[in-house]
């Protein structure tokens, strides 16, 4: 939602930031697969210091950095079918390292779980349907996206991990999870109403 609000602000921000990584001569691909290196890195530290915010904070860099592939596929006009692949599957592996990261460090695995289904459907919900129909990739205008939830994850961790209110940590999982299916559902929604104009149409 975020991103689809926002978008004619954030992109050009992107495409600033990426201007380093074009000059350096960076593929997006490689760029991606970078970005998942730091979530795993930072996910790693954090299964050691078990800092809460230190964790948010270097999640938000690797996630930021992540942000740029697409900036730097623009800018070197190496957009692709097989990038935009390869860029959904990083992203869902991402959000499977962080929650797990958190639910060991936590204990918190059946939130975790509840958290990471939400995710999976909310982007599945959108991926079947283009198996059925053609769908744009933008009217998709979902109450709890990708970007908030990095977001929303980034600054539970911070939160936690400044306040020392580790009963923080349960409840936002748990809003966490219910957005994400609320989101599912909400995109549900939209794919059956759409799917059935376009069985009446074939009728």
């Amino acid at each position: 939602m975020i991103d689809g609000l926002m978008k004619d602000y954030i992109d050009p921000l992107w495409e600033r930031l990426a201007q380093p990584l074009v000059r350096a001569g960076l593929t997006p691909n490689q760029v991606t697969a970078a970005g998942l290196g730091l979530i795993v890195l930072a996910s790693a530290a954090y299964l050691v210091h078990r800092n809460a915010w230190v964790y948010g904070l270097t999640l938000a860099v690797a996630f930021a950095f992540d942000a740029l592939d697409g900036a730097v596929a623009r800018q070197r006009s190496m957009q692709s079918r097989t990038g935009g692949y390869f860029d959904a599957m990083v992203d869902r592996y991402q959000e499977l390292i962080v929650l797990g990261a958190i639910a060991w460090v936590t204990g918190l695995w059946a939130l975790a779980l509840l958290a990471f289904s939400g995710a999976m459907i909310t982007s599945y919900a959108k991926a079947r349907t283009a198996v059925e129909i053609p769908i744009s990739n933008e009217a998709w205008p979902d109450f709890f996206e990708r970007l908030e939830r990095i977001i929303a994850l980034c600054l539970l961790l911070v939160v936690v991990g400044l306040t020392g209110w580790d009963a923080l940590m349960p409840w936002g999982l748990a809003i966490y999870a219910l957005l994400c299916h609320f989101t599912a559902l909400q995109r549900a929604r939209r794919a059956t109403a759409m799917l059935r104009v376009a069985d009446q149409e074939d009728s």
